[in-house]
């Protein structure tokens, strides 16, 4: 598998894909069925890159499988942290060891920014993905948040990863 930042050249709708894909898989009786069926798999090709955020597509025998998003902190409370934005994957690539190296990039770019500490949300009830997250060294802190999305209100949890100091 190949892990690499993403570039202008990139496909923007294997991207779009992912995404869509991932969260029709993911959030499956957890966010609305109709905001999940609705969602379109080429949302963002005609602006293919946030201007904060810097992006990692996983490729795996010419097949982008994979997308990861960080960036500094969005959190005023969190000044001097790094924030994982997004990691997703193709269903079909859950579960399968695909993930993990998409994190350790993730990291690795926040640790390159300047960053030690690192947070990232998740919703309460995506099990799959909180532990994937516990699994890989994040801890459940008590800050909670309250989002909408499609019309229901869910609420978010924050994980937190703390770089180990080397004595």
């Amino acid at each position: 598998m190949e892990i690499r930042k993403v570039t202008q050249t990139d496909d923007f709708n294997a991207i779009d894909r992912i995404y869509t894909l991932s969260w029709q898989t993911a959030y499956k009786n957890i966010i609305p069925q109709d905001l999940l069926d609705g969602l379109s798999e080429y949302q963002r090709s005609d602006n293919p890159q946030k201007s904060s955020n810097e992006e990692f597509v996983a490729i795996e025998n010419g097949e982008y499988i994979g997308i990861s998003s960080v960036r500094a902190a969005r959190d005023e409370k969190m000044v001097g942290w790094g924030e994982i934005v997004a990691i997703y994957l193709l269903p079909k690539y859950f579960g399968k060891g695909f993930g993990k190296p998409l994190l350790e990039v993730s990291i690795s770019a926040l640790v390159s920014m300047g960053y030690d500490k690192i947070y990232l949300w998740t919703l309460e009830d995506n099990m799959q993905a909180r532990k994937f997250y516990e699994k890989n060294g994040f801890s459940l802190c008590p800050d909670r948040e309250v989002i909408n999305i499609g019309g229901k209100d869910l609420v978010e949890v924050r994980y937190t990863y703390h770089m180990e100091k080397e004595a």
